[in-house]
């Protein structure tokens, strides 16, 4: 069961697009941790942290939406994951700086193991490239981050 049909290509597209697009803060931001005035490279790496925590919690919220799309018999461990990463991204930002960049690094590669595992059940398979692209780049910016500061 795939998604990838003539009428989901502009999806799709769109869906590339943004996800690029979503990795501009972190790239931005990892590159003001390590290049801003001294001054600013906390507020840079706090804002990493803070997107970070962010796409983590959207990365488990996509197996909420999953669930409850119906094509199969949702699974009390699906929602569970789903709301895993917003919880520990929650503790990544309670964390010293260092500490919750490298906590978020650790769950958003959780996230694509997780999603490499599920996303061909849900017929999914084709967004696993693009994840892995998106999981890399955002993780070297976390580990960069952690290490700026």
């Amino acid at each position: 069961m795939s998604t990838t049909t003539k009428e989901h290509l502009p999806l799709l597209h769109w869906a590339a697009r943004l996800g690029y697009a979503g990795l501009i803060p972190f790239v931005g931001l990892a590159l003001a941790a390590w290049l801003a005035p001294q001054t600013m490279r906390a507020s840079a790496a706090h804002a990493l942290l803070a997107y970070g925590a962010t796409i983590a919690s959207f990365l488990g919220a996509i197996h909420w939406g999953l669930a409850m799309r119906g094509a199969l018999t949702p699974k009390i461990s699906t929602l569970v994951w789903g709301v895993f990463p917003s919880l520990v991204a929650w503790i990544a930002l309670l964390l010293p700086l260092s500490q919750g960049l490298i906590t978020l690094t650790v769950v958003i590669c959780a996230c694509y193991a997780v999603d490499r595992r599920s996303y061909p059940i849900y017929g999914l398979k084709e967004w696993l490239t693009m994840r892995l692209q998106l999981t890399l780049v955002a993780s070297i910016c976390l580990l960069a981050g952690s290490f700026a500061i």
